[in-house]
């Protein structure tokens, strides 16, 4: 009992020293921080530090039941959102609802995360008439996202590197071959970016992701692999993770490299 009271002493004590710093320099101390689950758990500490680990400063939000306009960092769409940022910026999307996104397309580095406590709360829903719900030509990370695809696919990768952790991919259940896919990459191995003349290495990463419905979870048209399957049966889902990367000539795949779900 004694021993419990000396810690909670000394843990007070180290708050009461962090929170003599001032507000830009605490921001500075959050913006070191991973987006989830370390950043978004200092915003559930006090009133305080949830205005500075909501800044705008350190991530967007997207807010579909925003009314004022003019508040800064705060959009109602992940387009005006994703059109908004700079790159490196986080986009913090806000749990509840659905947000429709159809052929949104990702040119510079970002990262785009779920608000809620797991991807079940944010759904992104792309409709019948999109190829896809996000298409990614630069290093990007998804997290904690749910992506609906009635036909088409949910994420289109044309170049970069591109995370997917924790998320959930569905699909139109029993579609026709050729119509819905989880993942679609068509990026080779690698690219020479003209302007600065450096080789970009294109890949995706799948961590501990969900993937329902759909024809093949993952679909390569260009010289990207398969490699590295790893899954989990649960009773109602699947959990993935794989990588989808340039291979030795002698082990890639010429046509498509696909992942079947049963």
């Amino acid at each position: 009992m004694e021993e419990q009271k000396r810690k909670w002493r000394r843990l007070s004590k180290e708050l009461s020293l962090i929170n003599n710093l001032d507000d830009g320099c605490l921001m500075h101390i959050f913006s070191f921080l991973s987006p989830i689950p370390d950043r978004y758990n200092t915003a559930l500490v006090c009133h305080g530090w949830r205005f500075l680990a909501c800044h705008p400063q350190l991530w967007l939000r997207v807010d579909r039941s925003v009314k004022d306009l003019s508040q800064p960092g705060v959009y109602p769409n992940i387009e005006i959102a994703v059109s908004a940022a700079r790159p490196g910026d986080t986009i913090l999307v806000a749990a509840g609802g659905s947000h429709r996104v159809s052929n949104i397309k990702i040119e510079k580095p970002l990262c785009l995360i779920g608000a809620g406590e797991s991807p079940d709360d944010t759904t992104l829903i792309c409709s019948r008439s999109s190829d896809s719900a996000l298409e990614f030509m630069s290093t990007c990370k998804l997290a904690n996202l749910t992506v609906r695809a009635e036909l088409g696919c949910c994420l289109l990768h044309r170049s970069g590197r591109l995370t997917i952790d924790g998320c959930i991919l569905q699909c139109e259940s029993n579609p026709l071959d050729h119509l819905s896919y989880a993942i679609i990459s068509t990026a080779g191995a690698s690219e020479v970016v003209s302007s600065a003349l450096k080789t970009c290495i294109n890949s995706v990463s799948v961590l501990r992701t969900r993937i329902e419905g759909g024809a093949k979870a993952v679909l390569t048209s260009g010289t990207l692999s398969l490699q590295r399957v790893r899954v989990i049966y649960t009773r109602a889902s699947l959990f993935f993770w794989f990588e989808v990367e340039g291979a030795d000539k002698n082990t890639v795949q010429s046509a498509s490299v696909a992942l079947p779900i049963s």
